[in-house]
């Protein structure tokens, strides 16, 4: 297990340097930040000593070498709007982001396995097909265009629903609407799926020839076989509802890491978008890891390195 580990640690070295590489220099890209930060009668002094003060006077080759001499002493610079420690900003924003993220995944697992063993059990009947009809809706909603349209729906025509927020429950049910329906879509054809090969294999029906329930069968045999291309997919999905509450936090005003990474971009921010850009990354490689591991303990083949 350890091999396998290792393996997998150094297998997310080049992608973590591509990022850091690539978010460094696209974000020079947004433009010179004394534009914004400095008045439009500035003169050549103010901007030539702007500069220097936060770093730009160099070339920017000489400046991302800086950067990961930095990075490497944990060192992530300072806001250039806050003067606060670009770290500390980060670290007050993504505490918001995983909240959302994972309660939402949560209900959409429990919520898919549910439907999806139900589907499972009686394949072609009338539950089947509504598990189906809603599954495929909801892996196909853009998750853009629905968040617009329950702000439309819930927070402007009927004004049951607050448009932004994190203080009581009522502010949490759009955003996590909107962040959950493509998982528990995608979820509910995947429980399914390996639900109909569990229920069909040698071991249930040997369960079933020992006097064991439909529920036994179900959740204490056949779910549990199931469950690793459910764990896959709902690690990979995870992944991608970190990236995906960038459009969520911004559309419903969310203090996550998402609008702080937005923020970051419009107000030129380097330092602040960096270290949100870079922590994300850890998380996501982290969460693979995590997932292959997972996968791993579930699978002997994986933790050989055998195709599975």
């Amino acid at each position: 297990m350890l091999a396998f580990l290792w393996r997998r640690i150094l297998s997310s070295t080049v992608p973590l340097l591509v990022v850091v590489l690539g978010v460094f220099f696209l974000a020079r890209l947004t433009g010179d930040p004394a534009n914004l930060y400095l008045p439009l009668s500035a003169t050549p002094e103010m901007r030539a000593e702007f500069a220097a003060r936060n770093g730009f006077d160099q070339p920017v080759i000489v400046q991302f070498a800086d950067y990961l001499a930095q990075i490497a002493r944990l060192d992530f610079g300072e806001s250039l709007r806050t003067a606060q420690p670009a770290a500390q900003a980060v670290l007050q924003a993504f505490p918001a982001t995983l909240q959302l993220a994972g309660t939402t995944m949560l209900i959409a697992i429990a919520a898919a396995v549910v439907i999806g063993s139900l589907a499972a059990y009686r394949p072609n009947s009338l539950a089947d097909r509504v598990a189906g009809f809603l599954s495929s809706t909801s892996a196909s909603v853009p998750d853009f265009w629905f968040a617009i349209m329950c702000v439309l729906v819930f927070a402007v025509t009927l004004n049951w629903l607050p448009t932004s927020g994190t203080d009581g429950m009522a502010a949490w049910v759009l955003p996590v609407a909107t962040l959950l329906i493509r998982p528990f879509g995608v979820l509910v054809q995947v429980v399914r799926g390996s639900m109909v090969s569990a229920l069909s294999a040698p071991y249930a029906k040997v369960a079933r020839s020992k006097g064991a329930g439909e529920k036994r069968v179900i959740f204490g045999h056949a779910l549990r076989n199931a469950a690793a291309p459910a764990l896959t997919v709902a690690g990979d999905l995870t992944v991608s509802m970190i990236n995906g509450a960038v459009v969520v936090e911004t559309i419903f005003g969310w203090p996550g890491i998402g609008k702080l990474m937005i923020d970051s971009i419009l107000e030129r921010d380097f330092a602040v978008l960096q270290a949100a850009v870079l922590l994300t990354a850890l998380t996501i490689f982290a969460l693979n890891i995590l997932i292959d591991i997972c996968y791993a303990l579930l699978d002997a083949r994986v933790r050989q390195g055998v195709p599975a």
